[in-house]
């Protein structure tokens, strides 16, 4: 017998997988974003009467396609239709009274990609080891994170909350315990919850937060989120309004945001751009920067990054070999380093690699490193990680890059879509315990080592040459930052 779950908005009929994981796709959390309510924030969905199926996923937010070589590199999704704030759910136990730990997963693609349905983040391993996990989508691009005058700022955000509220409001229904909520998220989805820490409006809604490759260091500042703004609504010929932008084509408009990203790199201006000219992300949430959180925010965290994570763009475009030192000079410079101090530091570690190698773990540091330990500084008791199994891909070029822990987080290592990145023989043993690591967060609070602190700055490694507990990783490079990142 297929089983049905009731919402607060009517019945839903799921799937029965041969090993009993219950599921459930496509439910809406909130209103189709369209019509009136574009460009607004999310609105209650409507009610239905009967029986709604739930055995296929729903539409996924508009969004222009990755760019190559990424298209073929990163798990997408894409499916028609205005109804797309949507949520999936997998449950061993469907029904109240169950009480079980409850993840809810943010997907990445820099705020202008990604979906929850894509195959990649299946829950069924969580359910299996007694979790009840929430994949969700939110608005992208220029309707989830442009600037817009008349309209909400983060209404990708705005729809991130919504969904948890559905999740607080009807996730008992499904044997997910409300009080016992972990929110997690990769790349664009940490940095959401690196936000939301900060959100009184989110405050409640979870009591724990794993953060994958991005805190709470990627923002742009209303000056820079209007500047961006502009530049768009100049591509367009248009007023940079929310009512002038949705009479905009849709074909059109996500045309015009899909150039944003290259046209930073081709035109380096701070005038245009602002915060976004270092992270080549035009769409981020806007704000003057989120207070950071402390040791009252009410939610345990873990928090962490991978070795290599900028190889992914450097790899499969083939820059990795190619990046002059030109650039890796002016790169630490608007990192607010001094090159000559900081570069020798970097190559100590790696005297044989080429300024691409160097560019990489320099940018890495900057972009997700450091601001995974700033958070961790800024609440006592997190725990730290780095992912540090490197991928055959490539040639085994393409190394612990950004992304690559994603198979092993959702145990998930012979799902097609990721073997582009995770390359041939992704050993199970590192699925086994980061998933664990994650399983056992989520139900209690401890992954299983000693959170970070001062005195020994404890990060679990995952993967690579000498998996364990490492203290004060890459120390001299991390003191580099102190005071500038």
């Amino acid at each position: 017998m297929e089983p049905v779950c009731a919402t607060r908005y009517g019945t839903v009929r799921g799937r029965r997988s041969a090993d009993g994981i219950a599921s459930f796709l496509g439910i809406p959390y909130a209103a189709p974003p369209f019509g009136p309510l574009r460009f607004a924030p999310p609105a209650p969905p409507r009610a239905w009467s009967g029986t709604r199926d739930a055995t296929a996923h729903g539409p996924t937010p508009p969004k222009a396609p990755y760019a190559p070589p990424f298209d073929t590199l990163i798990p997408e999704a894409a499916i028609p239709g205005e109804d797309c704030l949507n949520l999936n759910v997998w449950t061993p136990d469907p029904g109240p009274g169950a009480r079980l730990p409850v993840m809810v997963w943010l997907h990445g693609g820099a705020f202008s990609n990604g979906a929850g349905s894509a195959s990649g983040y299946d829950g069924s391993a969580f359910a299996r080891d007694g979790v009840v996990f929430v994949s969700l989508n939110y608005r992208l691009g220029t309707d989830g994170f442009l600037h817009l005058e008349g309209a909400p700022d983060n209404r990708g955000l705005l729809d991130q909350i919504a969904a948890l509220e559905w999740v607080r409001d009807n996730i008992a229904g499904f044997g997910g315990d409300p009080g016992r909520v972990t929110l997690f998220g990769e790349s664009a989805g940490a940095m959401s919850i690196g936000v939301l820490l900060a959100d009184e409006r989110a405050r409640g809604l979870f009591r724990r937060a794993v953060l994958q490759s991005g805190a709470a260091h990627h923002f742009l500042r209303p000056e820079s989120a209007r500047a961006i703004s502009a530049h768009l609504a100049g591509k367009l010929a248009v007023r940079p309004t929310a009512e002038a932008f949705a009479a905009v084509p849709l074909d059109r408009l996500l045309a015009a945001q899909a150039e944003l990203r290259g046209e930073i790199t081709a035109r380096p201006d701070p005038a245009l751009w602002g915060e976004a000219l270092l992270n080549a992300m035009p769409f981020e949430p806007v704000t003057d920067g989120p207070a950071p959180p402390g040791p009252d925010c009410g939610v345990d965290l873990l928090i962490g990054s991978n070795r290599e994570e900028y190889r992914l763009f450097l790899v499969p475009t083939g820059r990795l070999g190619l990046l002059p030192e030109a650039k890796l000079r002016a790169a630490a410079a608007a990192y607010g380093l001094d090159p000559d101090q900081a570069l020798p530091v970097y190559r100590d570690a790696r005297p044989e690699a080429v300024p691409g190698e160097v560019f990489d773990a320099l940018t890495t540091d900057w972009y997700f490193r450091v601001p995974a330990i700033r958070l961790a500084e800024a609440v006592p008791g997190s725990y730290l990680y780095e992912f540090a199994q490197r991928s055959t891909a490539f040639g085994g070029q393409l190394g612990a890059c950004h992304g690559g822990e994603l198979p092993y987080v959702f145990d998930r290592l012979d799902d097609p879509a990721y073997a582009p990145v995770a390359g041939e023989d992704p050993p199970q043993a590192v699925a086994d315990a980061m998933h664990g690591a994650w399983v056992a967060f989520a139900a209690t609070g401890d992954p299983g080592w000693a959170a970070y602190g001062p005195e020994r700055r404890a990060t679990m490694v995952f993967g690579g040459g000498r998996p364990g507990v490492a203290e004060d990783l890459r120390a001299a490079e991390r003191e580099l930052w102190e005071g500038v990142r």
